[in-house]
């Protein structure tokens, strides 16, 4: 196997630990980040009790997002809490790309989303390249709307909320990835899509409750599937929203899914 190949096969194994639960044993030399996002490395007295966490392939990558266990002795060359806080803080809509035309068709991501949701016919304009008009059912408010102009694309998981939970530590192409990945984005009311902002559902929901239960779900499967992480409580809150609001015995399918 080639160099090159074994680099792609460690970097897919990676990404897969990201994205789901690691169930304890499974990865023994890896750091492990706890729910409550404390980084235990092989010397943590808690190392072998920590059943449920985010594995890490050292200690910096850990303590960028969270924080050493008691007694931990940080090494120099490990980042420090500015360090770490000068990461998160530096956000800028340009470190994720404007709509891309991934496929070459004219078509940027804006008016992909458009074309695929409408539950209509579509007027484009005369060089095909934009919607103009068509049928949408936007889910954030339960209206339906007519005129492309007053709808916004919106990231369900805001671009600024994933910044400071892992996106900073993305490459560029993640980054331009996530922030045209149709599986988070709807088309909805634009000023509904301001009021919202880089807010996460703890802070924020749609007007429309019917959509209360998907939203939240949707969220967390993206949340997942990228690798991000939670802040410190972040993650039971969220549990316990998602129990509120899709009721016992809801399943993601009966929510949408």
């Amino acid at each position: 196997m080639g160099l090159e190949i074994r680099r792609r096969v460690h970097a897919l194994l990676s990404v897969l630990c990201l994205m789901l639960p690691v169930a304890e044993g499974a990865l023994a030399e890896t750091v492990k980040q706890s729910a409550s996002g404390i980084c235990h490395d092989a010397d943590s007295p808690w190392y072998e009790r920590t059943r449920r966490f985010t594995p890490y392939p050292d200690i910096e990558s850990c303590l960028v997002s969270g924080r050493p266990y008691e007694g931990y002795e940080a090494s120099a060359t490990g980042p420090d809490d500015e360090t770490r806080e000068d990461l998160r803080a530096t956000y800028q809509r340009r470190l994720y790309g404007r709509w891309a035309d991934l496929d070459a068709d004219c078509l940027d991501t804006r008016h992909e989303v458009l074309r695929a949701l409408a539950t209509g016919p579509v007027t484009m304009s005369e060089d095909g390249c934009q919607v103009l008009r068509g049928r949408w059912n936007d889910p954030y408010t339960g209206r339906i709307h007519r005129n492309a102009r007053d709808l916004d694309i919106d990231h369900l998981v805001p671009l600024a909320w994933a910044h400071a939970r892992g996106g900073y530590a993305w490459s560029e192409e993640k980054r331009r990835r996530f922030a045209n990945d149709p599986v988070n984005l709807f088309a909805v009311r634009a000023s509904v899509n301001r009021s919202k902002a880089a807010r996460g559902p703890l802070d924020w929901l749609p007007p429309n409750p019917v959509f209360h239960c998907t939203y939240v779900i949707r969220f967390h499967r993206i949340v997942r599937i990228y690798g991000l992480q939670y802040r410190p409580g972040e993650r039971s809150d969220h549990a316990r929203l998602r129990e509120r609001l899709c009721g016992e015995g809801k399943s993601a399918r009966q929510a949408g899914f």
